[in-house]
This record gives structure tokens, sequence and C-alpha cells, in this order.
């Protein structure tokens, strides 16, 4: 599948190094474009293909990703859209808040495959969780892009009306536990370790509860319970994350 991604930002830098390093995706069948091309050099050494003009990287596309920030998406829709065909081609839009009935009502075409998709910067390492929705695609059109981003992490085919609740949780929520990182390592620095020290005791804990409710699928609590002793230094750890509001959920007025 060849695949052009459009925009080489943050997020499209990572999609485009995700797909670079891809088992079923070939570098040459990948193309990155960005108007800087300062932003294109890295790619083109990992074997892409790169330009500035985003009607020359979506023409011929099987795959037509836009990566730009929200307010460009139209102005890219209409930019490539003399070009595009949505015959043969499909279109892929991974900006938040757009929605799909705002590009086909840009792209002007009732025909039109597209998928709404948010992955997470861990793309970068095809370690992301995203989101997919299909909107007007077929089974084999969505068969085909899933199998693209089950290569770069783990996937869940959903529909619209979840997909902010999953860009929360996925997108956002990789900020998330960053901060966590940065909180618990800064934590360590407090009872004596150096801080990189700290960052790769914390990183490598986080790395053992997850593959812990990867493998067994316990709620977070079971797992909890077990290390929580009776007056020790877990439970007093976790009621001090309480009374800071930790697991609190605030409601919008």
């Amino acid at each position: 599948m060849k695949i052009a991604i459009i925009g080489a930002g943050a997020m499209g830098g990572a999609v485009a190094e995700g797909l670079l390093k891809s088992h079923v995706v070939k570098p040459s069948d990948v193309v990155v474009a960005n108007p800087h091309d300062d932003k294109l050099k890295r790619f083109a050494e990992m074997g892409a293909s790169i330009t500035t003009d985003n009607k020359a990287a979506a023409e011929g596309a099987d795959l037509v990703a836009i990566v730009v920030k929200p307010w460009l998406v139209e102005q890219v829709v209409r930019e490539i859209k003399p070009v595009f065909n949505p015959r043969k081609q499909l279109l892929a839009n991974m900006a938040a808040s757009i929605k799909s009935s705002q590009i086909i009502e840009w792209m002007e075409s009732k025909e039109l495959a597209l998928f709404q998709i948010i992955p997470n910067i861990a793309i970068a390492e095809r370690a992301s969780m995203t989101l997919i929705v299909p909107v007007g695609a077929s089974a084999g059109q969505t068969h085909a892009v899933k199998e693209v981003f089950d290569d770069l992490g783990e996937t869940l085919i959903t529909d619209e009306a979840h997909l902010g609740a999953g860009t929360t949780l996925a997108s956002c929520g990789i900020a998330y536990a960053m901060r966590y990182v940065r909180a618990a390592s800064e934590g360590g620095v407090e009872l004596g370790f150096k801080a990189d020290l700290a960052k790769d005791i914390v990183l490598q804990t986080l790395k053992g509860a997850v593959a812990l409710l990867q493998a067994n699928g316990n709620h977070p609590e079971a797992e909890i319970d077990k290390v929580t002793t009776p007056g020790g230094l877990t439970i007093r750890g976790l009621n001090e994350m309480e009374h800071a509001g930790f697991t609190s959920q605030s409601s919008a007025a």
C-alpha cells in the first residue's frame, strides 16, 4: 500500500517514522509532505520520498493521511481534491475534532471512503493505541487500513460518537502517563536516587504493571490488593494519592 502523509509536525512525523519502521509497508511506498523541507530530511534518510507539494504527495497514493492542525484540514482537503480519486484512493483524517461530515462536504464526494484515525505519538515506536472510525468504507478497505495500523501498535475500530473519549484516553492519555513518570521520578530523587536512575526504575515498574494486567486481565485493584500490606508503605502512598484527588472525577458544570 502506498501511503502519503501530509504534515510532518509532531504527530505527522511520528506516523511517518512508525510507517518507515513497519513490517507491512515498504519505506519506498511512503511519501511525506510538508511545506518546510527542513522537517523532511530525516524521512528521506529513512527511505521515504519527500515533497513540499501536497498534491504531488496525494496523487497516486492508495491512502492519503492528513496529519495537520485542525484549522488547516479544510485547506489541505481543498488543495488535494483536484488530484484525489475517491473511487481508487482512501482518505484518512488524523486531526482531532474535525467531523467526517465536514470532510465529506469539503471533498464534495458521496463515494469517499474516509477513515477518522486517532493514534498517539508512541506510533513512532510502533507502540500506539490507535482508534479507527471507518466512514463509507467497505469491509475490505477497513481491513486493509487496520492491517497497517495493527503493525504500529494496537487498534480499535469504533464509531465517531466515541472518538472524543478515545482521544482523551489514548492520544491525550499518553501525556498523562508521562506526567506520572515525571512525578514519580522526582519522588525518587527526593528519596535519594539520581534522576536518570529514578526514571529507569519508574519506567520498568510501569512496564511490569502493564504486562501483569495484559497477561491476567485482572482489574487494577486486584493487583493493588496483592501488594498493599496493612500498615505498610503502599497503603500510605495510596492514601496520599487519594487525598490529593488522584482518582477523583470532576464533572463539567
